[in-house]
């Protein structure tokens, strides 16, 4: 399966970059449902991109609706094989001040109620997850910040929160404690099942508060996230045009995402369902066969 598309999951308006052309607006329907909506799929200087809004059009699913599965697998299933992730987060520290930009390396799960693997239904696979966030798609994103002159942070740890309410101020204290960097809700189950669906991941997160652990600074509001997030989407923007056009999309990727299921499928094939086998095969089917021998 060729993997040479970029998709970017955020908001609604992200796909507005300078030169971008929409060529198509497609609904997709996944073993897992439907994605959040439709996918914008168009070309920047002969790059083909995937765009995708996290909370749907109107920002319609919480945190917790929002459908994971069925956006990762219709990335996927289109030929992504590199996924820029779009998030606005909460500070966890003095230095991360709401404008500036933060790409994570790590993830700490506390999510409680969302599916967070493509692996069952008569299949077990168990991928390697220790470093989280592709470094080569981390590299590219940390270069294009500073050739665009934005204040970054490179590196650190996502604390990712079930919500859909902010953290109490105990909760922030211990979050701080652990040494996080930044808060969100949505970037898990999203970067573990892109990299079940070998997909490079990488985030973008915008800081746009401080959450509620500062003693001088406002606790966190949905109106003081928009209005720095809304700064904050033109730097975004500009940082993900000079990334897509500096990605070498033609060449193969050789990063441990693109092959993290070679060893991690632990089912026999012949003991994995025909309908799992057809129903996962954009994501198995380079390493076990989804035809029934009985129809050949």
């Amino acid at each position: 399966m060729q993997d040479h598309r970029v998709g970017v999951i955020g908001g609604s308006g992200l796909y507005e970059l300078e030169g971008f052309e929409v060529r198509e607006r497609r609904s997709v329907t996944t073993p897992f449902g439907q994605p959040s909506d439709e996918l914008v799929l168009g070309t920047l200087e002969g790059r083909e991109i995937i765009f995708l809004p996290r909370h749907g059009r109107g920002h319609r699913y919480s945190p917790t609706e929002v459908p994971y599965r069925a956006n990762l697998f219709a990335m996927k299933a289109l030929g992504v094989g590199r996924l820029i992730s779009v998030s606005a987060v909460g500070s966890m520290k003095e230095d991360i001040q709401p404008g500036h930009l933060v790409l994570p390396d790590q993830f700490i799960d506390r999510t409680v109620a969302r599916p967070r693997t493509f692996f069952e239904h008569g299949i077990v696979a168990h991928v390697p997850l220790a470093d989280p966030v592709c470094a080569d798609l981390r590299g590219v994103l940390r270069d294009s910040a500073d050739r665009e002159g934005v204040t970054r942070h490179d590196g650190g740890t996502y604390v990712c929160i079930e919500g859909p309410q902010f953290s109490t101020r105990a909760e922030s204290k211990v979050f701080r404690s652990w040494g996080v960097s930044v808060i969100g809700m949505t970037n898990l189950p999203e970067a573990r099942l892109a990299r079940e669906a070998e997909i490079c991941y990488s985030t973008l997160a915008l800081s746009t508060d401080y959450d509620c652990w500062h003693e001088t600074e406002e606790d966190v509001s949905v109106e003081r996230v928009i209005a720095v997030l809304m700064k904050n989407v033109d730097n975004a923007k500009r940082i993900i045009r000079r990334a897509i056009l500096a990605l070498d999309v033609k060449t193969p990727r050789t990063c441990a995402c693109s092959h993290a299921l070679k060893n991690a499928i632990m089912t026999r094939s012949d003991a994995v369902p025909m309908v799992t086998k057809r129903a996962l095969a954009p994501l198995i089917g380079r390493y076990i066969s989804v035809e029934d021998p009985e129809e050949s």
